[in-house]
This record gives C-alpha cells, sequence and structure tokens, in this order.
C-alpha cells in the first residue's frame, strides 16, 4: 500500500518536467533502474544462499529480506531529501530561482497551460475525464499491454529452469538475470528512439511480436532447449513497453495535469487489478515447465496489445489532426469555443507545418 503511489507518482513527476521530445529516455532510465535493482537481487539471491543460508539459524531467504530492508533504508532517506516534487511547488535545495522558473515556463509552449499555477480542483474534471477516450483508452491500453511482462514478473524461466532439473540453485538464480539484461537493453534503446523520432506506437509492436514469438517456442515443446532459452531472454523485450506506455499518456494528457495524474495513476491500478489473478490462473508454478496455459494467454495479450495500440494510435491522430484543424481556422470569436477562447501553442504551429510531409510519408 505504501509503495502504490511511487511508480505512477513518479511517472507523473517526470512528465511535468520534461517535454515529450525529452520525456521517453528519462521514463527509460527510471524504469531500467527498477530492471537494475532486479538484475542485482539475482546476484544478491544467489550470494546470500551460498554465504549465510543457516547462519544464525536463518535460511537464505529471510537474510534476503533482512538484507533488503537495509537497503531500503538509505534510498527512502536519500528520497526525502532530493526529491524534487513538481515544476511550479519545487524547494530542491540543487536548483536556483533562476532554474526553477524555467523549469515551468520552458513547458509552457508545448502544453499551453500555465505551469506556474496549479487549475482548481472541482467537479468538472469528472466531465472532462469521463468525456473523452484518453482514460478508457490508455487504462485499457496499459492493463492488457502490462501482462506480456508475465515472464519476467512471475520468473517463469527459474520456474521452468527448476522443474526440467539438472540446474544448481545458484544457475536458477543466476540464468534468469539475462531476461533482466535484456530488458535494460531494450527499455534504453527504444525509448531513445521514441525521442527522436516522437512516436511510440513501433515500440508496443516490437513488443509484442517478440512476446508472440517467444510465447510459441515455449509452446512448441518439441523445440530445443536452447531455443528457449533464447525465447526467454527475447520476452524481456516486453519491458520496453512499460517506459513507453507511460511516455506516451504523459504525452497524450500534456494539455491537462489533473487527468494526467488520474490516467496515469489508472493504468496503474487496471495492470494491478489484472495481476491480482492473471499470474495465479495462468501461470501457477503447479504449471511448470510448460505452462501451457500461459503462453496460450500470452498469445492472445500479445494480439489485444496490437488491437490497443492501434485504437490509442487512431485515436490519438484524430484529437491531433482537431486540434490542428482549430488551430488553423482560428475562430474568431470566442464563443464558438463555448466561452474559452483557443490558443495554438508554438508547438502545435510547429507540427502543424510538418504535418503534411509526414502523412504523406505514412501514405506511402
Amino acid at each position: 500500500m505504501a509503495e502504490s503511489s511511487t511508480f505512477v507518482g513518479t511517472h507523473y513527476v517526470l512528465g511535468s518536467w520534461y517535454k515529450p521530445e525529452e520525456l521517453g529516455r528519462r521514463s527509460g532510465i527510471f524504469t531500467s533502474s527498477g530492471l537494475a535493482g532486479t538484475l542485482f537481487s539475482g546476484l544478491l539471491q544467489a550470494a546470500v544462499y551460498r554465504n549465510l543460508n543457516g547462519h544464525a539459524g536463518k535460511s537464505g531467504w529471510r537474510w534476503l529480506f533482512i538484507i533488503d530492508g537495509i537497503i531500503t533504508l538509505p534510498i527512502a532517506f536519500y528520497g526525502f531529501l532530493v526529491f524534487p516534487d513538481l515544476p511550479r511547488t519545487t524547494k530542491a535545495f540543487y536548483l536556483s530561482k533562476e532554474e526553477r522558473d524555467l523549469a515551468y515556463k520552458r513547458l509552457e509552449d508545448d502544453t499551453g497551460l500555465e505551469q506556474g499555477r496549479s487549475r482548481p480542483l472541482s467537479w468538472n474534471i469528472l466531465r472532462r475525464i469521463l468525456g473523452r477516450w484518453r482514460w478508457y483508452g490508455c487504462s485499457l491500453l496499459f492493463a492488457i499491454s502490462g501482462e506480456t511482462e508475465s515472464f519476467g514478473s512471475n520468473n517463469l524461466m527459474g520456474q521452468w529452469l527448476k522443474a526440467i532439473g539438472g540446474y544448481s540453485v545458484e544457475q536458477i538464480d543466476y540464468y534468469p538475470s539475462g531476461v533482466t539484461a535484456f530488458a535494460i537493453a531494450s527499455t534504453l534503446v527504444c525509448a531513445t528512439w521514441t525521442d527522436h523520432t516522437r512516436v511510440r506506437w513501433p515500440v508496443l509492436v516490437y513488443m509484442s511480436i517478440a512476446c508472440l514469438f517467444s510465447a510459441i517456442c515455449i509452446l512448441v515443446w518439441s523445440s530445443p532447449t536452447g531455443l528457449k532459452f533464447f525465447a526467454y531472454y527475447l520476452a524481456g523485450a516486453s519491458f520496453a513497453g512499460q517506459a513507453t506506455t507511460f511516455a506516451w499518456a504523459n504525452q497524450i494528457c500534456a494539455d491537462d495535469d489533473q487527468e494526467r495524474a488520474i490516467v496515469l495513476a489508472s493504468m496503474n491500478m487496471w495492470n494491478n487489478v489484472v495481476n491480482a489473478w492473471w499470474s495465479i490462473v495462468f501461470y501457477p508454478a503447479t504449471d511448470a515447465p510448460h505452462f501451457r496455459n500461459g503462453m496460450i494467454a500470452m498469445i492472445c495479450a500479445c494480439i489485444a496489445t496490437l488491437a490497443m495500440t492501434w485504437a490509442v494510435y487512431y485515436l490519438e491522430r484524430r484529437e491531433w489532426r482537431l486540434r490542428r484543424g482549430s488551430c488553423t481556422e482560428r475562430a474568431d470569436s470566442p464563443e464558438s469555443m463555448g466561452g474559452q477562447e483557443l490558443t495554438c501553442t508554438s508547438r502545435e504551429k510547429e507540427d502543424s507545418g510538418k504535418a503534411l510531409g509526414r502523412e504523406t510519408t505514412e501514405a506511402r
């Protein structure tokens, strides 16, 4: 319960400090830091089991909890001191007043919002959120695409190695680290690419195809052991979608900070709602080493992810075209916009000049 706000809160803070073309790398670094912890934990588990199992009458897994708890305390204190809050409220000791002012002023042209002033809370937020596609589309996208991470989050490779036999405890701890290593590489490369192109959807396509291939290789039990090793490692690509999906949602909701907060929290919430029963139903330890039902579920999740990726891409493009058309036509009377004058950000003006070339390229 205490941890639940950290993941989504950090993504919200990242989206409050960075422009869309800067956000992918930062989201990727944040996600990769968690994966690096997972990578380190595999080495830590093996070392603890080898050196502390049975020490002082405690088993290795108990010592692992003790060591994890000790590591957590200084990290929590560090976060309390250096976490920057939001640009409009930051009191970070390492930022000067000029840097704090720059932090929110540089975003105004991109979002069209006054970053230094928070919008007051009202019941209008429900109408804004429920009346748009963003909450539905982004929540459903991560609720589904997040399940492609089941290879790594449920340590299926470790269960597979233990079930087929012939591997020591240290090997069962070490070998799945390759999944995490490939996940880190995929996340950083894909995140950097999305910042360069400002296009997010191809990462989810890459992730889905990689997991489809992995699931099929494992489902066909006659495939050689080496191919199964490759399939499990390739499945690490699924984690690249996490950073990209949250960066994408930050970008989609950049014009409404309250909506952005609720959409990001909802994405994480619905993913955990599905996770609560998904692994129990499809990846119980008793299904190792085949995980037949789990691999079929993975294939379905990948296909559904491709469908939802297309839906979110289509809806984002449609909204962008409508906004660009309104920006180009610029109604003279504020009444035509419901009493609020439409403002076009410099980013929208710049994008509208590039739009024709992009659409021509896509058509080709």
